[in-house]
């Protein structure tokens, strides 16, 4: 089969699902997030964490990637990343971001805008604790979204690391290196439907609450 066969205009699902309300929703958006990621979890689908997240420069030259969601709660979503990485870099000169949940087999989105900024290093150094052995080499090792001149460099530069960190050993957390948690201005939740009548609810903020509107699909 040839590119030529694949034709992505006659790509189509056809999606069945119940009709999400505004009945139905939660208070807040961190709730209904909460009860849609543990359904998710529970439909078992690959890595329910996963999230797109894009940023821009400071004028307005966009990129995006997939991390994964570590933290959760009233305050926002928080992810772990190298702060000298492209996405650290563009955040810290503008910290408008949007993270993106893709949940396909299910056929639900959750669309996040908002903005990030850095959480505290405590915070930080007790989820790097968490983290497997190797998993903390690894950030150490990588000097993110920095050009690398072969896989054998970044090999040779975790054997390194290894060596002087064996298993069991405390690593140090990297300066640079830490979460970011993205508090949220706008959260849009978008459940698939037949006919291309998608159910697309987002909630708002509005000082200290949140207002509901539903958004054609």
């Amino acid at each position: 089969m040839t590119h030529q066969d694949l034709d992505p205009a006659t790509m189509r699902k056809h999606y069945r699902s119940e009709i999400v309300d505004e009945e139905s929703l939660a208070e807040d958006p961190m709730q209904q997030f909460a009860q849609w990621f543990r359904q998710t979890a529970a439909s078992h689908l690959f890595e329910p964490n996963a999230m797109v997240v894009s940023t821009a420069t400071a004028d307005g030259r966009p990129s995006s990637r997939t991390v994964l969601l570590k933290q959760f709660d009233e305050r926002g979503f928080v992810f772990f990343t190298n702060y000298a990485s492209r996405k650290g870099r563009e955040i810290a000169e503008n910290p408008y971001v949007s993270l993106l949940f893709p949940w396909h087999p299910i056929a639900r989105q959750v669309i996040v805008t908002g903005t990030a900024a850095r959480i505290g290093r405590d915070e930080t150094a007790a989820y790097f604790r968490s983290r497997p052995h190797g998993s903390q080499l690894g950030a150490w090792a990588s000097a993110q979204s920095q050009v690398i001149g072969s896989r054998a460099e970044l090999d040779r530069r975790y054997a390194e690391l290894a060596e002087r960190y064996p298993e069991g050993e405390q690593v140090p957390v990297p300066p640079e290196w830490g979460g970011l948690r993205v508090v949220p201005d706008a959260v849009e939740f978008w459940q698939g439907h037949e006919n291309r009548l998608h159910d697309r609810l987002r909630y708002v903020r509005e000082g200290v609450n949140w207002r509901v509107e539903r958004l054609c699909p």
